[in-house]
């Protein structure tokens, strides 16, 4: 069964900086197209970041561009989001995501992991 564990999340003030990783297993991620989904409550999930297959291309949400850069090990099947100058409308489950061959910016998903919590106090 493929498991998509994601880490790293947590309490922090407005402007400081996580990085949250997402272990993949019985999925190898480079046949897949990656990326960062968040949740707020009472919103829908969306779109943080998305990175091809070999990390050739990324994408982001207008909403997190210049602070946020997501990245991948293919070697260690992680995928990562460095998230930097971080504001109080940042809290939210972020959930990783994987999209076999193709990007998973659109929500059109192959596999969810569970999440992780991060919270930024102002």
């Amino acid at each position: 069964q493929v498991q998509l564990v994601e880490s790293g999340g947590g309490l922090v003030q407005a402007g400081d900086s996580l990085r949250l990783s997402c272990a993949a297993s019985r999925l190898t991620v480079s046949q897949y197209g990656m990326g960062w989904f968040r949740q707020a409550p009472g919103k829908d999930r969306e779109f943080v970041a998305a990175i091809s297959r070999l990390g050739v291309t990324t994408a982001y949400a207008d909403s997190v561009k210049g602070r946020f850069t997501i990245s991948r090990d293919n070697a260690k099947n992680t995928l990562y989001l460095q998230m930097n100058d971080l504001k109080p409308e940042d809290t939210a489950v972020y959930y990783c995501a994987a999209k076999y061959y193709t990007s998973p910016a659109s929500g059109q998903v192959d596999h969810w992991g569970r999440g992780t919590q991060v919270t930024v106090s102002s």
